[in-house]
């Protein structure tokens, strides 16, 4: 496999984001593109990560068509950050033990990164059913999950009304709504209880892009997505089902 990429900062951040939801992971390489999908130890959120083949300016891969790549993501995202906008990344493996990383600018510089054996089975986002889809500005977003960040380490997103809530109670509280003209409302009214701690993860995600897509139902897991001109990123995220506060 030897491919190349010529903005390597939103592959970069991607890495970052995925990094702080699990360790290691196993890089699918196929004639698409690249893939990941993984869920994190505590088994409360899941990730999936989609860099498309157009995406990258040079894709050669092996003749099997296929291969795994095991890393560990600390140790790629400090390669990775070695970039900068202007700097091209190519990527090959040579063997199966080691991913060369050549960072080329005004002069070429190698990385080696050590493979991992990663013993999972492969995984694929699951496809389920929910009452009610979402598209939201991502800095609306954003704000009200750090809104309820200050009053609680959970919150409620809830279709009432044709109105999305997004809303947190502690022995404070914090609510934001809006109405069809803010934001893009499909579905029927449902109402979900979410940890802000994996949320405010997943915000960092919805930075880098304006919309986000928001997929949920009655007590049941999140979907959220995000797509930038380079790169799809998916989160799904177990409810708390719980007593109010």
């Amino acid at each position: 496999m030897r491919v190349k990429l010529e903005n390597p900062i939103l592959l970069s951040k991607a890495i970052e984001l995925i990094s702080e939801l699990v360790v290691e992971v196993r890089i699918k390489v196929t004639e698409f593109g690249f893939s990941i999908t993984a869920i994190d130890p505590a088994n409360v959120a899941m990730v999936g990560f989609k860099l498309p083949k157009s995406a990258f300016t040079s894709f050669e891969l092996s003749e099997n068509k296929s291969e795994v790549l095991g890393v560990n993501l600390e140790s790629l995202k400090k390669i990775l950050k070695r970039a900068s906008s202007s700097s091209s990344v190519i990527l090959e493996n040579k063997d199966e033990g080691t991913l060369e990383i050549n960072i080329d600018d005004r002069v070429r510089r190698k990385f080696e990164l050590s493979l991992i054996e990663i013993e999972s089975e492969d995984k694929e986002m699951p496809s389920l059913d929910y009452s009610s889809k979402i598209e939201i500005n991502s800095g609306d977003l954003i704000a009200s999950v750090e809104d309820c960040s200050v009053v609680s380490d959970a919150c409620t997103f809830s279709v009432k009304n044709k109105n999305f809530i997004i809303e947190a109670k502690g022995l404070n509280s914090a609510r934001t709504e809006y109405s069809g003209d803010e934001v893009r409302i499909e579905g029927e009214d449902c109402k979900s209880r979410y940890s802000l701690e994996y949320l405010s993860k997943f915000m960092k995600a919805s930075k880098m892009c304006d919309k986000t897509m928001l997929k949920f139902a009655n007590d049941h897991p999140l979907r959220m997505d995000i797509k930038t001109e380079i790169f799809e990123l998916g989160f799904i995220l177990a409810p708390r089902v719980e007593v109010d506060d």
